[in-house]
């Protein structure tokens, strides 16, 4: 995420609280009670991303994650494509030989 990004979503959530009070206020409760409304529901939409986030960050679907998956398959195949049929069958030949010794 960009730093312009994450200024637009504060810019974002900080209308959408203004507009939470106001809408509050115009449905018939005071300035305090709209006020305290506004911050629950706020506070809810907080709490909610916030479990998202860590539900992401636990099983590793975050965007970094995904990257660095992807640049580790692309380093390993283009080290894959770099090398000779010899020194391919000699690899192939060793992962046999521990598959044998493992079993």
């Amino acid at each position: 995420m960009r730093r312009i990004d994450a200024l637009g979503i504060g810019l974002g959530i900080f209308i959408a609280g203004g507009l939470a009070y106001v809408g509050l206020q115009l449905f018939g409760l005071d300035s305090q009670q709209a006020g305290i409304w506004s911050q629950v529901v706020l506070m809810l939409g907080l709490i909610g991303w916030l479990g998202t986030y860590v539900f992401r960050a636990v099983n590793q679907d975050m965007t970094y994650h995904q990257q660095r998956e992807d640049y580790e398959q692309a380093f390993f195949q283009k080290r894959l494509d770099e090398l000779t049929p010899e020194e391919l069958a000699k690899i192939q030949a060793e992962v046999e030989q521990e598959k044998q010794s493992q079993v």
